[in-house]
């Protein structure tokens, strides 16, 4: 197991328990690593969390750094970074595509699938094991094994924003 994987495995209960969800762990450098955790408000599945405070992240950051004090699973120095996903949030899970159903991405593979790594579109959701992602410009659909997923993210868009600020659970489909 890596190191971001036993980080997350580490801190998840205690976010869980402050009510948010653990969205990332990226320990990134060599020299002085640079720890980000990406955390996000437990909204049940709901798309948008209503926004983390500056509050939050202090809660969450002094939260974090006592288990990771105790358990060490880092050794030297590193800087912790503690913020929420953003809008252009990563799409980590395989829920993560479900839940944000109608919402543009960008996702790229670690093979090329069709003879491609990259790919745009709007989520269709999850069929089986294959992330459904609908081309709008071309009219057609590709079906993506989550296995192969390498990153994915959302794009902002004017639906993004809109559904954000309205606190949304319904993607324009």
């Amino acid at each position: 197991m890596d190191a971001a994987n036993r980080i997350a495995e580490l801190i998840a209960p205690t976010l869980e328990a402050m009510g948010f969800q653990l969205v990332r762990v990226k320990l990134m450098g060599t020299e002085r690593p640079v720890l980000q955790i990406m955390f996000e408000r437990d909204t049940g599945g709901a798309p948008h969390d209503g926004g983390i405070t500056v509050d939050d992240c202090a809660e969450v950051s002094r939260a974090v750094s006592a288990v990771l004090d105790v358990e060490d699973p880092i050794s030297g120095a590193y800087r912790l970074e503690v913020s929420s996903p953003g809008l252009d949030r990563p799409l980590t899970k395989p829920a993560d595509f479900e839940r944000f159903k109608g919402f543009a991405a960008k996702v790229e593979l670690g093979r090329p699938h069709e003879g491609r790594k990259r790919f745009q579109g709007r989520l269709g959701g999850l069929a089986g094991d294959a992330v459904v992602l609908r081309d709008e410009t071309k009219g057609d659909e590709t079906r993506l094994p989550v296995a192969e997923i390498a990153s994915a993210k959302l794009i902002v868009t004017d639906d993004l924003i809109t559904a954000s600020l309205a606190g949304r659970s319904a993607a324009v489909n």
